[in-house]
């Protein structure tokens, strides 16, 4: 009998360690595989009433910074939009943009991320969504455009150029009413520039802004433009539209956070005057 229970003993701790192995394993184990668990179609609570934040796409992981939100998309590795408000007391900023540097966003964890060695060499310029110059009124928020949730590949004329000018109108238009409510990003389009980089950074085929204000007697007026990711002159007037026909192009709802009946008056109607363009 004590040789039996000697030879028991093993088998006996063997299948002790088993079972407590196989219950904790199914205790600790997630739910689903998190690559496979399904992307918010809803903005979270705190940003669900904000002006800016368009509907969201199952294909975009949402990161939200003192100076803007980002839905990134980690498959072509650009941004699907950047939306932000910029007031009037924001556009006086005076912090530089000297010895930052572009680098990886800190808070999407676990995700890939373009980085600065897919640019080199590219023939693409880093070419900002929301711009250094709207988040200029501190340091931390100037910084944090130049996270790569906030760029893509521009061609170097259109990023020095009329890109830029339209940046600058956006400063006036805050100006003028108060603020404004801005989506910014890229259109993949049918992707004629490819990819660069080793980790295939998407190069877009041309960039949307969509402008929300709020004018004194409390009415709202929008406006969209789009410019192609080339060296072209684009006259403001020419690349202008309404968001809905914006809406058509890149498939996005813009200003959800708008009542109904105003969101497809304002959305459907661009009044060019409203934005100083003759």
């Amino acid at each position: 009998m004590k040789t039996l229970k000697k030879l028991l003993a093993p088998v006996i701790l063997l299948l002790a360690i088993f079972v407590y192995w196989l219950w904790n394993g199914a205790q600790s184990a997630p739910d689903s595989d998190p690559a496979e668990v399904p992307l918010p179609t809803a903005a979270p609570e705190e940003l669900s009433s904000l002006m800016e934040i368009p509907a969201l796409t199952d294909d975009g992981r949402l990161v939200r910074h003192q100076a803007f939100v980002t839905s990134y998309n980690t498959e072509t590795l650009i941004p699907n939009w950047v939306a932000y408000e910029l007031t009037a007391e924001e556009t006086g900023g005076t912090h530089t943009r000297e010895g930052i540097e572009f680098r990886m966003d800190p808070d999407l964890k676990g995700c890939t991320q373009a980085m600065r060695e897919d640019y080199s060499g590219s023939g693409w310029t880093k070419g900002h969504l929301m711009p250094a110059a709207d988040a200029a009124f501190s340091n931390g928020t100037m910084g944090e455009t130049f996270y790569f949730t906030n760029i893509c590949p521009q061609d170097e004329t259109l990023n020095a150029g009329d890109w830029q000018y339209l940046e600058k109108r956006v400063r006036q238009w805050a100006n003028r009413y108060g603020s404004v409510w801005v989506v910014t990003g890229p259109i993949v389009g049918e992707n004629r520039y490819g990819t660069i980089g080793d980790r295939d950074v998407v190069v877009p085929d041309s960039f949307f802004k969509a402008l929300l204000v709020r004018k004194k007697n409390g009415s709202y007026s929008a406006i969209a433009f789009v410019m192609d990711n080339d060296d072209e002159r684009y006259y403001l007037r020419d690349c202008s539209m309404s968001v809905n026909d914006l809406e058509a192009l890149t498939g996005f709802d813009f200003f959800p956070a708008l009542d109904d009946l105003v969101e497809e008056k304002v959305e459907g109607t661009v009044r060019l005057s409203d934005w100083g363009i003759k």
